[in-house]
């Protein structure tokens, strides 16, 4: 029997792993993790409890922007919204739990509730008991980055953990971190909370990912839409508390120049880092600088460890977790029997839940700038959602979508939405990208309900560039 141990086995990557090799021949299975209630980042602290917390607050910027609402727009209940929020938590933890203690319940597969130490490079100390290994797969995800700016140590912060249970807020806050946590975050403390906000912005835009035009749209519905103000170009250069218990936070800009601000609370949406610390990680040869992990999911200095899921640093999304989740289980099927690894490879797709979900952005594949410089001529075109009168009779007018197609050959390279359901819209573009379709051959016809005409103008337009 080759013995796979899996370390984080709750999380969507660990899961996926054990899910893959259970049905395996002549595998033996120990699945630890120190998890309670079990679940993994996604269910516990990430993509699903936010999305429940932002639809609160998306159900009140609606309502206050209908101008044929009457009555005084209704208040966000925090109170209730935490609450049916860790409902619904432990419900979904519950299910991922109850997954894999039925895979223990089989002769070859062992569950440990216990944290995981490596003893050697073959040997995981875990529940009292030392177990030698063919191959280890780590899974333990991410944690919150405090990064180490001057006097963070003498100010008290909240971290986006804090904001998902928070029921109540202060009037004004100081926002460090503009990335896509930031983004979902941002929108709902000034909804839902009622704040006043200064967002630290290191760049000309938000959006890294996406062609400028979305990141200045994103300014433009965050400032016209809520208590926000976001300077840019600059950076964080030292924090203070003040005299009644807030922050203070002197940034300096590109140019040279410095400005202060305050507020009565500081937040933190900088990220996450790989989770490693106690692993054991320095009685292996596995270093975690730089790039760890291949892409066939096994660590760099290690054939037989692999690393999957937020941990290896590669792309923190559920769906990457639980598709390197699966490659490695296959490689680690492979790697026994001798054949060639695969490497893991995906075509971008990728949703930021900004606006309150109302105004998502979503990528999938290319955008203008990295299909230039994959070396690819290209046409484009680009709608703003204020062309489809569809929109507008929703009350959701803002925003704009764009396509990226081989001037060649018609081949469609990606698309990138910032629009009500642009996160919708992202499956059909999924689609079309990874199956390499010539845009010529799309269809281009009336489809009810009629909010995909936004679509119908994108393939028009590039149609009759080519």
């Amino acid at each position: 029997m080759t013995h796979v141990v899996i370390i984080g086995a709750y999380g969507s990557a660990g899961a996926a792993v054990a899910g893959d090799l259970v049905e395996a021949e002549d595998i033996e299975l120990t699945l630890i993790d120190n998890g309670e209630p079990g679940g993994g980042l996604c269910i516990l602290r990430g993509c699903m409890p936010s999305k429940e917390v932002l639809s609160a607050g998306a159900h009140r910027f609606q309502a206050r922007h209908d101008e044929r609402l009457v009555g005084d727009v209704p208040e966000v209940d925090l109170e209730a919204v935490v609450e049916r929020k860790d409902d619904h938590v432990l419900d979904w933890a519950g299910h991922r739990r109850d997954s894999v203690h039925e895979m223990a319940e089989r002769d070859d597969v062992t569950f440990i509730h216990d944290t995981a130490t490596f003893v050697d490079e073959h040997t995981v100390r875990a529940g009292g008991e030392e177990h030698e290994a063919d191959y280890v797969v780590i899974a333990t995800g991410s944690s919150v980055n405090v990064p180490e700016t001057p006097g963070i140590d003498e100010v008290d912060f909240m971290t986006s953990d804090q904001v998902l249970d928070a029921t109540e807020f202060p009037d004004s806050g100081i926002v460090m971190g503009f990335g896509y946590i930031g983004m979902e975050m941002v929108p709902y403390l000034a909804e839902a909370g009622g704040m006043e906000l200064t967002v630290i912005e290191h760049d000309d835009r938000p959006i890294d990912e996406g062609d400028p035009e979305f990141g200045d749209e994103a300014l433009d519905i965050y400032e016209n839409n809520w208590d926000v103000t976001i300077p840019t170009n600059c950076y964080e250069k030292e924090l203070e508390e003040t005299e009644d218990g807030g922050v203070r936070l002197t940034v300096e800009y590109d140019d040279g120049s410095e400005e202060t601000f305050e507020a009565d609370q500081l937040f933190l949406f900088t990220g996450r880092r790989p989770t490693v610390e106690g692993l054991g990680l320095e009685n292996t040869p596995v270093s975690v600088d730089g790039d760890w992990a291949r892409d066939t999911m096994q660590t760099r200095d290690a054939d037989h460890i692999y690393a999957v899921g937020d941990v290896n640093g590669k792309e923190p999304i559920l769906h990457v977790a639980k598709e390197q989740g699966f490659t490695a289980a296959e490689n680690i099927v492979r790697q026994e029997a001798g054949g060639s690894l695969e490497a893991y490879r995906n075509v971008h797709h990728h949703v930021i839940f900004s606006g309150l979900g109302v105004y998502p952005f979503a990528r999938v594949g290319h955008n203008e700038e990295t299909a230039k410089e994959a070396g690819y001529d290209i046409v484009t075109a680009t709608r703003q959602a204020s062309d489809d009168g569809v929109f507008k009779s929703k009350d959701v007018p803002e925003g704009l979508a764009k396509l990226v197609v081989d001037a060649d050959d018609g081949t469609v390279l990606g698309w990138q939405g910032m629009h009500y359901h642009a996160d919708s819209f992202a499956k059909t573009f999924q689609t079309i990208v990874e199956l390499g379709l010539d845009v010529r051959d799309l269809p281009d016809r009336a489809y009810h309900p009629t909010l995909p005409e936004n679509v119908d103008g994108l393939i028009r337009d590039c149609v009759d560039q080519l």
